[in-house]
């Protein structure tokens, strides 16, 4: 089995643990920076990071605008969009220790999603490992 993609996995695992607890901090208290903000900044330094990691591969921009799959990069920009602004939003009104479990829950959908829409296998390993995160997301959210 290819497993190249794990540590690309376990390097956003990482990161993406930070980014609640510091937009928390960003987000809240004196001087804070409204959420909405947050994501402007935030994400323009995500996209010149993605230009610069474009232009260093040598992947091509232009290339590939013309992509029959372009709809669904587009329809994910969307939903990024409102999933980013929706987390911001509530990690400056909410405990990180619940937001982000909560959000995290995105896993098991989209989990579900590959089984269901894209065909994925399925097993009562990963049944019992979506019924786990669910339980654990109620547990560590205090729901």
């Amino acid at each position: 089995m290819d497993v190249t993609y794990l540590p690309y996995a376990l390097l956003a695992m990482a990161a993406y643990a930070l980014v609640s607890p510091l937009m928390r901090i960003a987000t809240t208290g004196s001087d804070a920076v409204p959420s909405d903000v947050a994501v402007i900044i935030s994400n323009t330094l995500l996209i010149a990071i993605a230009i610069g990691v474009v232009w260093y591969t040598g992947q091509g921009f232009t290339t590939h605008l013309g992509s029959p799959k372009m709809a669904h990069v587009l329809a994910a920009g969307v939903f990024l969009a409102i999933g980013i602004l929706a987390l911001y939003r509530s990690v400056s009104l909410g405990p990180v220790s619940v937001v982000t479990p909560i959000f995290a829950l995105f896993l098991v959908f989209s989990s579900l999603i590959g089984v269901v829409l894209l065909g994925e296998s399925f097993s009562a390993r990963k049944a019992l490992g979506i019924g786990f995160a669910v339980v654990s997301v109620y547990l560590v959210s205090g729901a």
